[in-house]
This record gives C-alpha cells, sequence and structure tokens, in this order.
C-alpha cells in the first residue's frame, strides 16, 4: 500500500484551522476552493467533492477527533481500490499551526496521481488559512 505523507505549516492559530478543516460539508469554500468546485453531503455521512480537474469523489466520514483535532475519510467509489485519508492539526506556536495530511491507497501506482494532487490541495488550503485568519 503506498502512503503520501504531506506536511506543511500555516500562519494561522490551530484552533482556527480546526474550525475549518471540521467542517466536513464546507470543505470547498473554507478549506480548499479552487482545489474544490463544489461539496455536497449525501445524508449518509459522506460528501460528494467536484475537483477543479473534473473528478468528483464520494468521501465517507470516518471520524472527526476533537481532542487531536483530526478527520479521517475515506473515498467508498473510483478506481482505487483501497483510499483512506486523514489529516491534523498541531499548533506550532503563537498564530502558528502544522497541518499534516496522510493518505494511503492502492493501487501502489495510484500514489503518482494522488500524491500531486495532495500537493496542490495543500498549496489551497495554505493559501485559504492563511488569508481567513483572524
Amino acid at each position: 500500500m503506498a502512503t503520501i505523507y504531506k506536511e506543511f505549516s500555516v500562519e494561522a492559530d490551530a484552533a482556527q484551522v480546526w474550525d475549518a478543516l471540521r467542517d466536513f460539508g464546507a470543505v470547498h469554500t473554507r478549506l480548499a476552493p479552487g482545489f474544490l468546485t463544489d461539496c455536497k453531503l449525501d445524508g449518509q455521512g459522506a460528501r460528494i467533492v467536484s475537483f477543479a480537474n473534473g473528478l468528483v469523489a464520494r468521501e465517507l466520514l470516518v471520524g472527526i477527533d476533537e481532542a487531536n483535532r483530526r478527520l479521517a475519510y475515506t473515498i467508498t467509489d473510483g478506481k482505487a481500490s483501497h483510499h483512506h485519508a486523514s489529516a491534523q492539526v498541531f499548533a506550532d506556536g503563537e498564530g502558528r499551526s502544522r497541518f499534516v495530511w496522510i493518505t494511503d491507497v492502492l493501487p501502489d501506482e495510484f500514489a503518482a496521481y494522488v500524491g500531486p494532487m495532495m500537493e496542490k490541495g495543500g498549496e489551497a488550503m495554505k493559501k485559504t488559512l492563511e488569508t481567513q485568519r483572524r
């Protein structure tokens, strides 16, 4: 199984970053606008997200861990036989956070596609979170 690990610093308070990350149905407006163009909750614990490149995916919420500022989800359709991801926010000094995003995917070859998408997604998140900081 391929694991893709992305980590980046955000010039924003961890509580603010977590508030945006945990808002599962507003990922396209609060976390990664431009990278994501739409998000609809399906009423079954999942969101249907539309990416700027035309990809559409159903992401099932696995859990929200408030104490550890961690959100986990899995993609339940698509070409990958397995796709599980988590994102976690850590305080990194006053007004600064560390964002860690990890995805496991099968088959391994899919990492060549998912990795660059996560890179673009991380860039969009960092830009948005730093622009919206309080």
